[in-house]
């Protein structure tokens, strides 16, 4: 380099080369088959192999060895996400949409707090677990969890076999997930990014991304049918480790900001443990290609009227749900 600004340009201009293969990588894997999927991670195995014991034996830093790794982790687990050893997808009998979904247990130290729902996300090759803000942190109810624990399954033949990983909601006392806030306010959506290295080597999981957001043309309209997967009460299939689905149709006008804010209403009945649930419709459209299930939203909290006589009124039946549109931004890289 002749000088420092020319080194700058270059630095730039190799983030700029990442980007696009963030952006690029997804895309590729999305159109392989299972076999090439598979193909194409023991490939990446052997080749990257061969660059470690390269960049072992060259005269280069820490750093670059330590960048090689934590990226060699996060592609791979985007390949192994996308594919698994034995079986190109779920067993017919289990939807996918029961395996993108998990079970949020929040800690402090070891004393177990509530049991909540979350489900996965991938976006630029990164996996996050999507849930409530106020699942993490609510200074109302005087919850303030510093880790939470996840259930993975490890064999789709066997749904029995399950691992449960834990990730800390703080390091060096700054919180690890993100949150958005648009202009009415807080959105209760978060984020918390699951490095590969958390992952059992045999996890098995389904995960939502951009492209099942995208209603496809369809229309969305007040009472149309949806599905919130989760665990109410904490209460799932025990031996396959599953959540449990309720049946519920939107309340609201779609696409309207409910008084104000980045929310829909629907009418599902719900329980305390279904907060962070995926809020899903299936697509009308008979497109193999695509995605069976869209992610229209993440269930929040029931929604009620303080001058409701508890004697005479039943509960409205209703509940919040967040546009899922956030998620994006909410997920790309920092």
């Amino acid at each position: 380099m002749k000088n420092l600004q020319d080194a700058t340009e270059r630095i730039c201009e190799l983030k700029g080369s990442l980007v696009v293969i963030d952006a690029l990588l997804p895309a590729v894997v999305r159109v392989l088959s299972a076999p090439a999927r598979m193909q194409l991670m023991n490939s990446f195995d052997a080749h990257a192999e061969a660059a470690r014991t390269i960049l072992l034996h060259a005269d280069i830093s820490d750093l670059v060895l330590a960048t090689f790794e934590r990226d060699f982790a996060r592609y791979r687990a985007l390949l192994q996400a996308s594919c698994s050893p034995i079986h190109p997808g779920p067993p017919a009998t289990v939807d996918g949409l029961l395996l993108t979904t998990t079970r949020v247990t929040t800690y402090s130290a070891a004393c177990a707090l509530t049991s909540a729902s979350g489900f996965f996300y991938l976006h630029g090759g990164r996996l996050f677990l999507i849930s409530n803000r106020h699942v993490f942190l609510d200074t109302e109810s005087a919850h303030h969890p510093d880790r939470i624990e996840i259930g993975l399954h490890t064999d789709l033949r066997d749904l029995t076999r399950h691992e449960v990983v834990s990730l800390p909601l703080y390091f060096q006392g700054l919180p690890q997930w993100r949150e958005a806030r648009d202009a009415g306010g807080t959105v209760d959506i978060a984020a918390v990014e699951i490095p590969a290295h958390t992952l059992p080597a045999d996890a098995r999981f389904e995960a939502f991304d951009e492209t099942h957001l995208d209603a496809k043309d369809e229309q969305i309209a007040i009472g149309d049918a949806l599905t919130i997967a989760g665990f109410p009460l904490g209460f799932h299939d025990t031996v396959y480790h599953l959540a449990v689905a309720r049946s519920a149709s939107i309340a609201s006008a779609y696409g309207v900001r409910f008084q104000g804010q980045g929310c829909f209403l629907t009418d599902a009945r719900t329980h305390r443990g279904s907060s962070g649930s995926p809020v899903v419709r299936r697509r009308r459209k008979d497109d193999s290609s695509a995605p069976s299930w869209q992610l229209i939203g993440v269930h929040s909290t029931r929604m009620d009227m303080r001058t409701r006589n508890q004697a005479q009124d039943e509960s409205l039946g209703l509940n919040c749900a967040w546009y899922a549109d956030v998620l994006p931004t909410l997920t790309s890289a920092r």
